[in-house]
């Protein structure tokens, strides 16, 4: 039983400036999390490098004067920027900080074709294009930008880091190694020939999938559970299936990632330069969560004394998704206020 959720998890169910004349959202909230009343939030649009047109939410605190240092989010992998992402976004731009939570290509409000693909390149990219907007944006210093990543993107987000100079400070929030996971499995339990046969499988679903002109779905959270499940799969379960976190245009809530998405996954791997990251990091992670590998694996390969480790006692993958008593918020804001500046 837990083998079969583990193959199914590893496919992937686990241009405008900144004033740009855009007007408040102030009504028709469509956030999992309540509006703050210290905040004002604008839907905006910029283009990554490969001309894919991407949405996000700018947050700005009510209260800002100047400019401001600004943090791009995004995450987790196969949710969209009214969840988790937004909920970070709100939360830090009350304490001072201009922040985007953003749509990554093909997925939620942000454009690209086909739709519920991922791509390490790309969605490394992404956070690169975030960083474009908000560095050109009236309400931000330039020189003071930082990006978090969630899950998955906490993986991209440490991968954007090693390759954007411009990114001054980086957070990792109960991050993923989306590539490692995708051809190794969970703790690297595929070996090379379980991993050709996987890639058997879904070059043969390319070609299906160019015969009938549409590209088959692959195996997400189910819609009720059994109870026999992992329970890290609960633990998905609860935050995107029910009132707690469900979205209609997250992937994980309401739909399937594209099933040859993974390909791509498997053959090129992510993280392979974090060690010459040279701005500073702070990786997050639950002591229970079935993932904290990842985030311990991919700190030990920082270099320099400005990379920071923090586990949150009793804490499971998932409660770094919304729970405020888990997710160190102040610690968070202190990280970004020292390396903002």
């Amino acid at each position: 039983m837990i083998k079969k959720f583990v193959s199914s998890l590893m496919l992937f169910s686990a241009v405008a400036a900144g004033g740009s004349g855009m007007s408040f959202a102030d009504d028709g909230w469509d956030k999992t999390f309540e509006k703050s009343d210290r905040v004002n939030v604008r839907k905006v649009e910029f283009s990554n490098r490969y001309g894919i047109v991407l949405t996000g939410d700018l947050y700005i605190p009510k209260d800002a004067s100047g400019k401001l240092p600004a943090i791009a989010v995004s995450g987790p992998f196969g949710a969209v920027k009214e969840q988790s992402s937004g909920l970070y976004a709100q939360t830090l731009a009350e304490r001072g900080f201009v922040t985007l939570a953003f749509d990554p290509s093909f997925t939620g409000e942000s454009k690209g074709t086909p739709r519920n693909v991922a791509s390490p390149d790309i969605n490394t990219e992404d956070f690169s294009a975030a960083v474009d907007y908000l560095s050109n944006s009236e309400y931000v210093n330039p020189e003071a930008v930082g990006i978090l990543g969630i899950c998955g993107f906490g993986g991209f987000a440490i991968n954007a880091a090693a390759m954007d100079t411009r990114i001054k400070a980086t957070v990792a929030s109960t991050m993923y190694d989306m590539t490692r996971v995708s051809a190794r499995g969970y703790n690297d339990s595929v070996d090379e020939n379980a991993r050709y046969e996987m890639k058997k499988n879904l070059n043969n679903q390319r070609t299906e999938d160019f015969r009938n002109g549409s590209y088959k779905p692959g195996v997400g959270l189910p819609e009720k559970l059994t109870g026999d499940e992992p329970q890290f799969v609960k633990d998905y379960w609860d935050y995107y299936k029910t009132k707690r976190g469900f979205h209609e245009r997250s992937i994980n809530s309401n739909g399937h990632w594209n099933m040859t998405s993974s390909l791509s996954f498997i053959n090129m791997p992510i993280l392979q330069y974090s060690d010459e990251i040279r701005s500073p990091v702070l990786v997050i992670h639950g002591e229970k969560a079935h993932s904290r590998y990842f985030g311990e694996d991919a700190f030990r390969k920082l270099k320099g004394n400005n990379k920071e480790l923090l586990i949150i006692k009793g804490a499971n993958h998932v409660d770094l998704y919304d729970n405020p008593d888990k997710i160190p918020f102040d610690g968070i804001a202190e990280f970004y206020k020292k390396n903002l500046k």
